[in-house]
């Protein structure tokens, strides 16, 4: 998640999935873990002790060994598989048959390493009536065969193809029956697969193929760590789970809460153990996320996870105070610590404000010290609901900036930063904290911005007050990231930031600029509400230096960003340093876009048409930032002419990011940009005008209408599309009247 701590790292690392046979196995179950073996090729599921007096004794499960002949046969559809000659409608024929004469030894046939991988193709291969064939056959040994290192790789290709077939209207029925009593077997005794590393593996793609989410979804399948550090310093008022737009095709809803609630139907034993198990930690992870925003469900369910009784849920009070010691310890625990993070952040409004309350008031810091328990505390601050609970944990924290720095629980005051964004609160505050962390009263401030870049150096230097800039060395990530959400707060709040990075020496500011974390410190600067004369400081320093930062990998955007943010004399600046290395640059990977970009083509052969194009840009950009701007008079000089102080006129960059890229795309083409700035600015200024009168000088509505203006756009055959709203002549009547 960022943080120094590599304890956390280790428990966050899964045994890998990985198909490379070890030495002394090269069959059957190389991996014995989490398995009770009784004999060579043997194996005796384990009796979850809920069902130890309700179920029949499980028979024992003897691996019998593949006969050569069935070995031939697989071989020969292998080799036969492999080759060109065979086309689709006799593909999946052959791999029908193929399973028809794998009946009654799937076992034995999945389990093996080498036709294991046959197996895959067949299942891949086959039609949806030999495919739930294969799976209604072998659903009383499915947990087996999922529990083993090379059948867990057949079940796995089994539901991802049973999910390609959920289109086919006519198949819904009959993968709905095959998956029923699939789930039917596993929860009969659900502890053993969920606890065992391959096990855990197919359970949650099960999960998510009842969820309606793709299998192989990062969101549910181990999110990068950076990808959940991302979603928690994003300062939109979003929601990080139960997100629309994963859940990309047909679902079964009613057979994943029955699967959730079934599986977690133990022992308070056996919950004990599924609470601090890493592999069953990540299958409750994924039900949790695909269950978010079920309310009366999800709330038993995380109550049962809390360990507390499923009844509370029907109750004003959920949490026991005699449960919260219990919960507090189990935090430290690495799987558990894991699991209470999708906790936090899922749980319906009532709970988590009595979680907020009970659990973790008066143990914010002690939590945020912990290597394990800090990741949590990060979740449940991104998640913080209130202006009041963020009062609550600022007396907590807020005063501790400093010593979590120092602890390198960096993560927690990211977190603290990007919630008081967020809620818009404390954020005065929190700057205050921040510079006080790493610059005394008796130093320049010019020192704040390098060493929260080097964060973790500084912290580590003995002698702080002379520390100087490392060469070479590679900046701190959570220091970027830091810097990236300071930037993200209103110009007055962060002068002391600001007044740093523009004072930095030119060779700081370059090694800065090809760090792939300092890159994202200045492209946060330049895309901030700071004035246009202290962007224009900082991109002078980069002058001459722009195309040796274009053959880095992350230049191009730090370059586009300074492109956009500059006047004419300097955009020239920037393509003349580009076109002296144009054919080295065009061999990147973003090299064409970055050309393309800024029109170099045009720049070396037509530098005038090129010099008029980027001016009627700029003048465009201020046309509509006066027409849709809040209606100051504040029109930047001929020395600050800068395209980015048109976002002062306007609450939503995205939109005007929108607009610039509509702009961009009418004057892409010479005829139609005199047409569009003659006809479409005169529209939005008469809209402006005619506008009602709670609607002008009001930016927030202004900056929104220019996504009600559609823009005539380009066929491509030279003709104008026409607007979409047109009004009919009905309508047009209506209007005179």
């Amino acid at each position: 998640m960022g943080e120094e701590d590599n304890s956390y790292k280790q428990g966050r690392k899964k045994k890998g999935m990985g198909r490379k046979a070890r030495k002394e196995s090269f069959s059957f179950d190389g991996d014995n873990s989490n398995k009770n073996v009784s004999g060579p090729g043997t194996f005796r599921p384990k009796k979850s002790s809920k069902h130890q007096n309700t179920l029949e004794p499980q028979p024992l499960v003897i691996r019998k060994q593949v006969d050569p002949e069935t070995v031939k046969y697989f071989s020969e559809i292998a080799n036969l598989l492999e080759s060109n000659g065979v086309d689709f409608e006799e593909r999946s024929v052959i791999c029908g048959n193929a399973l028809e004469e794998a009946k009654g030894k799937e076992f034995e046939l999945a389990t093996d390493y080498i036709i294991s991988h046959t197996f895959q193709t067949l299942l891949e291969g086959c039609d949806i009536e030999h495919l739930c064939g294969f799976l209604q056959s072998c659903a009383n040994i499915f947990p087996l065969i999922a529990m083993d290192r090379s059948g867990s790789h057949v079940a796995e290709t089994a539901l991802k193809s049973l999910a390609t077939q959920l289109q086919d209207n006519e198949a819904f029925s009959a993968i709905e029956e095959t998956l029923t009593t699939i789930c039917k077997v596993i929860v009969a005794n659900p502890v053993d697969m969920m606890c065992n590393c391959y096990g855990s593996h197919v359970l949650r793609s099960l999960l998510c193929l009842c969820g309606g989410v793709a299998i192989d979804s990062p969101v549910f399948h181990g999110a990068k760590p950076s990808t959940i550090l991302a979603e928690r310093l994003n300062l939109n008022d979003t929601r990080p789970f139960g997100n629309d737009s994963v859940y990309c095709q047909q679902g079964f809803p009613s057979l994943l809460k029955f699967l959730v609630s079934e599986m977690l139907k133990c022992t308070s034993e056996d919950i004990k153990i599924l609470q601090v198990d890493q592999y069953s930690s990540l299958v409750l992870q994924t039900a949790l996320k695909l269950l978010a925003g079920q309310g009366q469900e999800l709330t038993q369910i995380i109550l049962i996870l809390l360990g507390c009784k499923e009844e509370n849920s029907k109750q004003e009070s959920f949490i026991e105070t005699t449960a919260v010691g219990e919960i507090v310890g189990l935090m430290k625990e690495t799987a558990y610590s894991h699991l209470m993070e999708v906790i936090v952040g899922v749980s319906p409004e009532s709970l988590y404000d009595e979680m907020f309350t009970k659990v973790f008031k008066n143990s914010l810091f002690k939590l945020s010290s912990h290597h394990c328990g800090n990741f949590v505390i990060q979740a449940l601050v991104s998640q913080a609901r209130s202006q009041e609970q963020m009062e609550l944990i600022w007396e907590e924290l807020g005063p501790r900036f400093t010593d979590l720095l120092e602890m390198g629980r960096s993560g927690v005051v990211a977190s603290l930063i990007a919630a008081s964004k967020r809620l818009h609160t404390h954020e005065h505050k929190c700057c205050q904290a921040l510079v006080a962390a790493v610059c005394s009263p008796n130093e320049s401030p010019r020192c704040i911005v390098p060493r929260i870049l080097f964060l973790e150096n500084y912290l580590a230097f003995e002698d702080r007050s002379n520390w100087d800039w490392p060469s070479g060395m590679k900046m701190h990530v959570m220091g970027s990231l830091i810097l990236q959400a300071i930037f993200r707060f209103q110009s007055e709040l962060i002068q002391p930031f600001i007044n740093s990075l523009i004072s930095m020496e030119i060779d700081h500011v370059l090694q800065t600029a090809k760090d792939a974390g300092g890159a994202r410190v200045i492209e946060a600067f330049l895309g901030s509400n700071a004035s246009g004369k202290q962007k224009h400081r900082l991109i002078m320093k980069l002058r001459g230096h722009f195309g040796e930062l274009a053959m880095h990998s992350s230049g191009p955007f730090t370059i586009e960003k300074c492109f956009t943010a500059s006047n004419i004399s300097l955009r020239e600046a920037i393509a003349s340093d580009l076109l002296a290395v144009q054919t080295e640059l065009s061999k990147t990977k973003h090299g064409p876009y970055l050309l393309r970009k800024i029109d170099i083509d045009r720049f070396a052969n037509r530098p005038d048409q090129w010099r008029s194009r980027q001016t009627s840009k700029q003048s465009t950009y201020e046309e509509f930032s006066t027409a849709f701007g809040s209606g100051e008079k504040n029109k930047p000089s001929k020395s600050d002419s800068f395209l980015v102080d048109a976002s002062k006129n306007t609450s939503h960059p995205k939109d005007l990011k929108k607009m610039r890229e509509e702009i961009d795309h009418h004057l892409s083409s010479e005829k139609n940009a005199k047409n569009y700035m003659a006809n479409d600015i005169k529209k939005a200024k008469y809209k402006k005008s005619h506008a009602a009168p709670e609607m002008v000088g009001t930016s927030k509505k202004a900056v929104e209408s220019i996504q009600q203006i559609p823009f005539l756009s380009d066929d491509g055959k030279g003709k104008k599309r026409q607007r979409k709203d047109k009004p009919s002549k009905a309508s047009k009547k209506k209007l005179k009247v």
